[in-house]
């Protein structure tokens, strides 16, 4: 009903609610665990999560490849938690993008573990072991946890080199749950494939075979990513049962102010007026931004447009203490926090409530980092709203003149290249630190690796 507004859009989809598909948990499910889903009215599970754990229990590796709160925890929780109540000895890995998402999961878990401890002689430790977590309880957590929660980069720097002092975790280690795996792509994916080849390395020296579970929002290739990562065949559930409601995706083009010279408004004003009528409406709101300077900049301007309700809106970014990003997390999920102005480190699937309306502040520059943020509107069966507003750049106008391009295109394959020879040079380096290659060993399924290892040899770093 605002003709201004409407001038501004591109382009005005309604996706379509989805409905809940349900399906019983495997029978063979532990007990104690069928019963925790009945106390949790989570029985039955939803179609993708049931498909998942049946696929665990009979062995597989699995990529779970499913929307932003579909439920994807449980299809790793369950399976997971099943071995080891049967198994005293079991362990459990989960790595995470970021320090933040491990934190978030481990409230969770606790719950879980206190809900399930079969005795108190075997309990269900959890705990998560990464930058932040104090010397004094790092010994503890190697000898008692079940479950760690950590990061590719202390797994890298903080485990594998000292892995005498894991052996006991990493000889009973039954399950690496790997999560956001679309976040491994490129050079830093190629890296993170090869921190697994050395954890799959030092568990076989210790006797222990783990399986695996990827799980990662919509990208092209689920599959190619999640076998080139573990190295090992996996089975895809992406199937999703979960229930969404309806979705309104605009997409809108700042009004040009010099036509001849193509001068728009700036998107940063035009974002924040929008999220300031969003907040106007009781609408729990996210703004994303693509740099820390923009998000600063509309945390100013929403706050500006809104001051009555100033002290409900909150920023979020890298650099925060970890404690404040806690403070706001759970703002978000009991409503004290009215909207929030982040970066993309909140694309990812920390548990931030139920929001209503999302908006991005300029294409991110992959399609599936727009439909990630769009996703973190509209986690219940109440509709949702999600805007992207285009930039002056080449690219952002290029989009909203070829809106098909978002609309129908598939999102971009996530491709790595574990086998890179500088950075398997420096892998290989690390795993000889760790344990002696067998003569004919190989790092994974690098068929390199006599290669570097001749010339580490060479350079004297190796010796026979």
């Amino acid at each position: 009903g605002d003709p201004r507004f409407m001038a501004t859009v591109a382009a005005w989809r309604t996706l379509p609610a989805q409905r809940a598909r349900y399906a019983s948990a495997p029978p063979d499910l532990h007990p104690a665990l069928a019963e925790m889903l009945r106390q949790r009215g989570i029985d039955p599970l939803y179609t993708h999560q049931a498909e998942a754990v049946a696929h665990a229990l009979a062995g597989a590796n699995i990529a779970v490849v499913t929307p932003t709160a579909s439920g994807k925890t449980l299809c790793y929780n369950l399976p997971v938690f099943h071995t080891l109540l049967g198994d005293a000895d079991a362990r459990a890995l989960y790595l995470f993008p970021t320090k933040a998402l491990a934190h978030d999961q481990l409230a969770e878990l606790h719950r879980l573990a206190a809900h399930l401890t079969p005795s108190p002689s075997h309990p269900l430790t959890v705990a998560a072991y990464d930058g932040d977590t104090p010397t004094a309880e790092r010994s503890r957590i190697r000898k008692t946890a079940r479950i760690v929660l950590t990061n590719p980069d202390m797994l890298h720097v903080g485990i594998l080199p000292y892995h005498l002092q894991w052996a006991d975790f990493l000889g009973g280690l039954r399950w690496v749950v790997v999560d956001e795996m679309h976040t491994y792509r490129g050079v830093f994916g190629s890296q993170v494939a090869n921190v697994l080849r050395r954890l799959r390395r030092l568990c076989a020296h210790y006797g222990a075979t783990p399986r695996f579970i990827c799980t990662s929002a919509t990208i092209a290739n689920p599959v190619e990513l999640a076998e080139r990562l573990i190295e090992q065949p996996v089975t895809l559930v992406d199937d999703n049962g979960a229930p969404r409601g309806a979705r309104q995706v605009i997409l809108v083009n700042p009004p040009l102010l010099d036509a001849e010279r193509g001068i728009r408004r700036s998107a940063t004003l035009e974002t924040a007026d929008l999220a300031a009528r969003c907040i106007d409406a009781d609408l729990q709101t996210i703004v994303f931004g693509r740099a820390r300077q923009t998000t600063e900049l509309l945390l100013t301007y929403v706050r500006e447009r809104a001051p009555e309700r100033r002290d409900a809106i909150r920023g979020y970014r890298g650099g925060y203490l970890p404690t404040e990003r806690r403070t706001i997390e759970a703002g978000l999920r009991g409503g004290a926090v009215c909207a929030v102005v982040a970066t993309n480190a909140l694309e990812l699937g920390i548990d931030i409530g139920q929001l209503q309306a999302a908006l991005i502040c300029g294409y991110p520059g992959a399609i599936a980092s727009v439909w990630q943020q769009m996703g973190r509107a509209g986690r219940s069966l109440e509709g949702a709203l999600a805007i992207l507003v285009a930039t002056a750049d080449p690219l952002d106008q290029h989009l909203i003149q070829h809106v098909d391009y978002l609309f129908e295109r598939s999102p971009e394959h996530a491709l790595i290249n574990p086998d890179n020879l500088l950075l398997l040079l420096d892998q290989v380096r690390c795993a000889a630190f760790e344990a002696p290659f067998a003569l004919g060993e190989r790092l994974g399924s690098s068929a390199l690796t006599d290669d570097v290892l001749a010339l580490l040899e060479e350079e004297g770093e190796v010796r026979r």
